[in-house]
């Protein structure tokens, strides 16, 4: 038995801490831990619950059915960044396409204005050369009408003087032949035949 002294001086000591943790735990209030309708914690209660749970989850195919609609919401993404390179593909292209139209718009009217202010000149040109033949000819037409205007004039005075040298040479000869001195000359041409 001599293991009983051991033993006992063990047990001693262990009955020593014992009623040193004893003295230490008097003055903290110990409180017991709630029980889940006698059974068990409550902890332990909900862990074993939602394993029930997340259980028939995998067996009803919850991860399935989640994974199908995340393929599916992945799917939809990868439709619209397709669709979205699709558009912005042809907006490109449409802006290409404008800026080509601008800048050829804007040739084109580099060369619209060229035109236009060669034909400008063009018209200047012809005015000049049209308004010289129109002076040339109003000039003519002038100086046809002071021709015209001058002959009339000398026939107008020739006429004149005619009147006025027959007026006269009717006074002479009414003032100095009589229809006796008439008579004379008749005969004469008459002779003269």
């Amino acid at each position: 038995m001599a293991d009983t002294p051991a033993v006992q001086s063990s047990l001693e000591n262990e009955g020593a801490h014992v009623e040193a943790a004893a003295e230490t735990h008097a003055g903290v209030e110990h409180h017991a831990e709630p029980m889940l309708l006698g059974v068990a914690p409550p902890a332990m209660v909900v862990s074993a619950s939602m394993l029930v749970l997340l259980g028939i989850a995998l067996w009803k195919g919850v991860p399935k059915a989640i994974g199908r609609g995340l393929d599916s919401r992945i799917a939809d993404i990868k439709a619209q960044l397709e669709e979205a390179k699709t558009l912005r593909a042809e907006a490109e292209a449409l802006r290409k396409e404008y800026a080509d139209k601008i800048a050829g718009a804007e040739k084109d009217a580099a060369e619209m204005l060229e035109h236009a202010r060669k034909e400008a000149l063009a018209i200047v040109a012809k005015a000049e050369t049209d308004t010289a033949d129109v002076i040339a000819r109003r000039e003519k037409m002038a100086e046809d009408k002071i021709g015209a205007a001058q002959l009339a004039a000398v026939a107008d005075l020739r006429a004149v003087a005619a009147d006025a040298a027959t007026a006269a040479a009717r006074g002479l000869i009414a003032g100095n032949h009589s229809a006796d001195a008439d008579k004379v000359l008749v005969n004469q041409a008459i002779s003269g035949i």
